[in-house]
C-alpha cells in the first residue's frame, strides 16, 4: 500500500513506463489516483489518457520552445511553481531517471527551495528491450542518440531516436566504428499491441520514419572486428604481446623499438612533404603502433601502462589550455604560445632554458630549437642583418682555416649562423634542407635518365658535360611546372 501522503511540499516523480498502461506500477497508479495535483511532462504517451485523464500537461511549452533545453527549463519551473502550493505528482514517460533532463533539473534546484523530491521505481524501455531480445542487463550499455558515447565491444540500447534527422546523424556516428552491413535491431512500441521488432543493416537505418516509442539495439563487435577505433587496435597489440602471442613482439624492448619509432616518424614526415594523404594515413598508423608497442613493453616491465600515457597527455593539454578549460583568456595564437611556455616553465624546474631540447634531434633541427630558446630571453640579433654580417665573417674564417679540425669547427659555425638566418625569416631549416635534398634527388634522377637515353656513362663525362645535362634537367623541371 502507498504510504500516507503528507502535506509537506513534496514532488512525487513517477514514471508512466515505456508505453502500455499494464507496465505502470501499482504504487504509481495509487499516486495518480490519490487526489494530489498531477502534472504530465507530455500527454503524448499511451498511459497518460487512461491513468491521468484530467491531469495538466506541458505540451504547450514544446510548441513554443526554441530548443529542448528551453523546454526542459520551462517544465522544471512549472513543476516547482505547482509544488510551492503543496505536494504534487509529476509524471514522465518511461523511468524518471532514464534520459529525463527535467528530473535532473528538479533534483538540482528543489532542495534550495525547501522542497522534497521523491522518485518512484518504474519499468523502463530498457527492461522491455532486454526481455524482447533476451539480453543480459549486466553487460548492456544504455546510450543517448543525441550525445552518443558507446563502447563498440559491448551491446548497446540507444534511446532518443525520435525522428529521422536524429537517426541519420546517429547512423553516421555508428558507421565510424561499425561495418555498413552490421545488423542492428529497431524495437517499436515495446510491450503494446503495436509492438514491432525488425532487423536492418546499419547503412539502411534511416530509410524509414522514427518516433518517440522507438529504440535501437546494436550488438557488440568482436574485438578483432573493432578496427576503426583505438579500442580495437589496443586489443590487437595486447594480444600480440600476451602469452601465446607473437614471439617477436614479446621479445621487444624500448631500446630495440627505438629505431622503428624514428623510422616511422620520418616516413610520416615524408608523406606530409609529398602531400600524400593516403600515405600519411598509413604512416600515422605506424607511428601510433609504436606508441602502443612501447606501452605494452612498459606494462610487461611493470613500469607504466597505456592509461598512464593517455592520462599524462590529457591532463597536460587541459592544464596548458586554461583559455579553453578554465577562466583564462587568449585572443591569438601568439598569446596561447606565451601562456603555454609560462605554464611549462612553472611545471618543470630547469637549470638552463636550453634544457629539454632532445639531444637525439637531427643537428639542424636541434640548432634551430636551441637558438629559438635563446631568442626568448633576448639573446639574438634584433634583425636579419646581424646574422648575415656574421655569416660573411664565418665564411672568411673558414677560408683562412689551416687544418682539418679548424675547417670542421668553422664549417659548423657557418651552418649554425645559417640556421639563425632561417629563424629570423620564419624558415624551418630542417624542412628547407629536406626540400633541397628532394629537389636534388629529382634533378639528378633526370640527369641519369637523360644520360641513359643517350647511352652515356656519367662517370665518363667531364664537368662541362655534366653541367649541360644538369641545366637540361632544370629546364625540363621548369617546363613541367
Amino acid at each position: 500500500m502507498l504510504e500516507p501522503v503528507t502535506a509537506e511540499p513534496t514532488i512525487h516523480i513517477v514514471g508512466l513506463g515505456p508505453g502500455d498502461p499494464r507496465h505502470v506500477t501499482l504504487e504509481t497508479r495509487e499516486l495518480l489516483a490519490s487526489g494530489l495535483p498531477v502534472l504530465l511532462r507530455t500527454r503524448h504517451h499511451p498511459s497518460a489518457g487512461e491513468l491521468a485523464p484530467g491531469a495538466a500537461d506541458c505540451d504547450d511549452l514544446y510548441r513554443g520552445g526554441k530548443s529542448f533545453d528551453d523546454v526542459y527549463q520551462g517544465v522544471a519551473a512549472r513543476v516547482l511553481a505547482l509544488a510551492e502550493s503543496g505536494p504534487m505528482v509529476y509524471a514522465v514517460p518511461g523511468h524518471p531517471l532514464f534520459a529525463e533532463r527535467t528530473v535532473a533539473l528538479l533534483l538540482e534546484t528543489a532542495k534550495a527551495r525547501g522542497l522534497t523530491v521523491k522518485i518512484y521505481p518504474a519499468v523502463s524501455f530498457v527492461d522491455l528491450a532486454a526481455s524482447a531480445l533476451g539480453l543480459d542487463l549486466g553487460n548492456l550499455q544504455v546510450c543517448d542518440a543525441t550525445a552518443l558515447r558507446i563502447d563498440a565491444e559491448r551491446p548497446a540500447v540507444i534511446h532518443q531516436v525520435f525522428d529521422r534527422d536524429t537517426v541519420t546523424a546517429l547512423k553516421l556516428q555508428l558507421l565510424e566504428a561499425y561495418p555498413a552491413d552490421w545488423e542492428v535491431t529497431v524495437l517499436s512500441a515495446l510491450g503494446s499491441v503495436n509492438e514491432a521488432i525488425r532487423a536492418v543493416a546499419l547503412s539502411e537505418l534511416d530509410h524509414r520514419p522514427f518516433g518517440y516509442l522507438d529504440t535501437l539495439y546494436v550488438p557488440a563487435l568482436d574485438p578483432l572486428e573493432d578496427v576503426r577505433r583505438l579500442d580495437g587496435l589496443v586489443h590487437v597489440v595486447a594480444r600480440l604481446h600476451a602469452p601465446g602471442g607473437c614471439p617477436w613482439d614479446r621479445e621487444q624492448t624500448h631500446e630495440s623499438l627505438r629505431p622503428h619509432l624514428l623510422e616511422e616518424s620520418y616516413e610520416a614526415l615524408e608523406a606530409i612533404d609529398n602531400g600524400d594523404p593516403a600515405s600519411l594515413t598509413e604512416e600515422l598508423g605506424d607511428v601510433l603502433l609504436q606508441v602502443l608497442m612501447h606501452a605494452e613493453v612498459g606494462a610487461r616491465n611493470e613500469t607504466f601502462v597505456l592509461g598512464d600515457v593517455v592520462e599524462h597527455i590529457a591532463r597536460k593539454l587541459i592544464r596548458r589550455h586554461p583559455h579553453v578549460f578554465g577562466d583564462a583568456t587568449a585572443s591569438s595564437a601568439e598569446q596561447v604560445y606565451q601562456n603555454w611556455e609560462q605554464l611549462k616553465k612553472a611545471e618543470k624546474t630547469r637549470e638552463s632554458i636550453l634544457d629539454g631540447v632532445p639531444k637525439t634531434l637531427p643537428a639542424l633541427a636541434a640548432s634551430q630549437a636551441i637558438q629559438g630558446r635563446a631568442r626568448r630571453v633576448g639573446f639574438d640579433w634584433p634583425d636579419v642583418d646581424g646574422p648575415l654580417e656574421k655569416l660573411r665573417e664565418e665564411i672568411d674564417e673558414f677560408a683562412r682555416a689551416a687544418s682539418d679540425s679548424e675547417r670542421l669547427d668553422e664549417f659548423g659555425d657557418i651552418v649554425f649562423v645559417l640556421v639563425n638566418i632561417a629563424d629570423h625569416l620564419g624558415i624551418d631549416a630542417e624542412q628547407a634542407l629536406r626540400g633541397a635534398n628532394a629537389k636534388f634527388r629529382a634533378r639528378f634522377g633526370q640527369v641519369e635518365r637523360l644520360a641513359a637515353a643517350r647511352d652515356l656513362d656519367l662517370r665518363d663525362l667531364d664537368l662541362a658535360a655534366l653541367d649541360a645535362l644538369w641545366d637540361e634537367a632544370k629546364a625540363a623541371e621548369r617546363a613541367s611546372l
